[in-house]
């Protein structure tokens, strides 16, 4: 089934709504990860620091306890060398242990009898060198044996394995933790990658399929133009032969009228004198006594030539209608002759045939061209405008001067728009596709005619491949809106 483009726009859209959103959890999911690692890390090396702080303390009184115990038994400086290589850095790293220790204050109290058990221990290590140094090694070893140092010891190292433990359960913890951070990152990232693949997946597909059917569609309308352009082109042909054999009829029709409508004129003539004749007969005798006189005198006085008259008349509206047949019949035939014209020109010139019959009455006629120049058939163009302008004049309103504004611009598509404006007596609703029909009028019949100029005014505008229509009101006047190409060869050849 053909894919609407609409059906295209909802569907991208829901597929980038869901891309979308897949987007935000992986980068919110991905920070949120992210920031646990980065709290994980922190108490990872947190505890590190601590048990680095812890351990370095307790080697550091190691040393010295083991500096001090070499010393005691030997009675030799040089095993007091781990003992004044750690005494230095143990305050050092005490005050190291006690910043580091410090944010956590469940540990104030055991750091606190931390800081007192080495205290007493270094207090008991000098006390014990300072006496073996004196030769009073006896009361040293007294000290060592009251287990003084060795309680504080034992207390120390009890803190120090419970500290370096508890850093030991954190730090694994946190791998732990961060093992589960990065699983689970991997997993928000597989599935959404796995979102995003399968919503550019679809898209591309729906975008593959709508891009097909576009495909489908304009080799369809190409193969379709295609045989319109041959359809088209046979209906012109067929068109063309019709019209042929139509202004060939209407010419053999005319023509074929005309011999008898001669020979009616020709008699209605001799007709004519022969009346005369017999009317100067009648004039000149008179015999009132035969009944029947009377009736001849009356019928060679009136009726012939009343029934004469009326012959003539007939004759001579027949032979206008004939004419207006040729003379469309002919301007169907007329080989149209392209040529580069100004416009305002053209124009000007046909304002200017009907100029003093419009201004001798108070009225004006006035354009307004904003065409450059155009390419048409000058003698088409000048009979359309002619036409018009000779009906404004025509059916002008007796009321109120007659005021003609022709107007040009340009149209869409590239054409031309003309406006022949006038304020003339107007057009009823009900016949403004009626005055384009041949041998129809419209209004009191106040002026002569034979209903031919606006049909023939449409022809000549169809045969430039323009169209005319015209909007109109009873008594306040009608505006004809010319349409025609800018370029008549573009026409020409498109019909060829």
């Amino acid at each position: 089934m053909p894919i609407s483009g609409n059906a295209l726009v909802r569907s991208t859209a829901a597929l980038l709504l869901v891309g979308l959103l897949a987007l935000a959890a992986i980068v919110g999911t991905t920070i949120w990860l992210v920031e646990r690692n980065q709290v994980y890390f922190d108490e990872g090396l947190e505890a590190r620091i601590a048990r680095s702080a812890t351990v370095n303390l307790r080697n550091a009184l190691q040393n010295a306890e083991t500096g001090q115990r070499g010393f005691l038994l030997t009675g030799e400086e040089r095993y007091l060398e781990p003992y004044n290589d750690a005494l230095p850095q143990i305050s050092d790293l005490l005050e190291r242990f006690n910043t580091v220790l410090k944010p956590y204050p469940e540990a104030d109290a055991p750091v606190a009898a931390l800081n007192a058990g080495v205290a007493d221990k270094l207090s008991e290590l000098a006390q014990t060198i300072a006496l073996t140094r004196a030769g009073k090694r006896d009361e040293a070893m007294a000290i060592v044996e009251t287990d003084r140092g060795k309680d504080a010891m034992d207390e120390a190292r009890t803190l120090f394995d419970g500290i370096i433990t508890a850093a030991d359960e954190r730090i694994v913890a946190g791998i732990e933790d961060q093992r589960g951070s990065t699983n689970a990152l991997r997993w928000v990232t597989i599935i959404g990658a796995f979102v995003i693949f399968v919503v550019v997946g679809g898209s591309a597909l729906t975008v593959m399929a709508y891009t097909r059917d576009i495909a489908k569609a304009r080799g369809d309308l190409e193969a379709a133009n295609a045989g319109l352009e041959d359809r088209v082109r046979e209906r012109t042909a067929d068109l063309g032969k019709a019209n042929e054999e139509i202004q060939r009829f209407a010419y053999i029709v005319t023509h074929d009228l005309r011999a008898p409508l001669v020979n009616i004129m020709g008699f209605t003539a001799e007709l004519e004198g022969t009346v005369g004749t017999l009317q100067g007969y009648m004039n000149g005798h008179d015999d009132g006594d035969d009944p029947r006189w009377s009736d001849a005198r009356l019928a060679a006085t009136e009726d012939l030539p009343e029934a004469i008259g009326f012959i003539r008349s007939s004759t001579r509206k027949m032979d206008g209608l004939i004419n207006a047949i040729l003379k469309i019949s002919r301007e169907g035939r007329r080989q149209l002759r392209p040529e580069s014209l100004d416009l305002n020109e053209v124009i000007e010139t046909s304002t200017s045939a009907v100029h003093h019959q419009i201004s001798e009455n108070g009225g004006s006629v006035t354009s307004d061209v904003k065409v450059p120049r155009i390419v048409s058939d000058k003698l088409s163009l000048e009979q359309i405008l002619g036409n018009l302008l000779d009906n404004a004049v025509k059916y002008q309103d007796t009321a109120r001067p007659l005021t003609i504004v022709v107007r040009a611009a340009l149209a869409a598509g590239n054409r031309i728009s003309i406006d022949v404006q006038d304020n003339g007596r107007g057009i009823a609703s009900t016949d403004h596709e009626r005055v384009f029909e041949l041998f129809r009028r419209s209004g009191a019949q106040s002026q002569p005619g034979e209903g031919i100029g606006l049909a023939h005014v449409r022809t000549m505008v169809r045969s430039l491949g323009g169209e005319i229509t015209l909007v109109s009101e009873l008594g306040t006047g009608t505006t004809f809106t010319i349409s025609l190409p800018r370029d008549l060869r573009n026409y020409v050849g498109s019909v060829q």
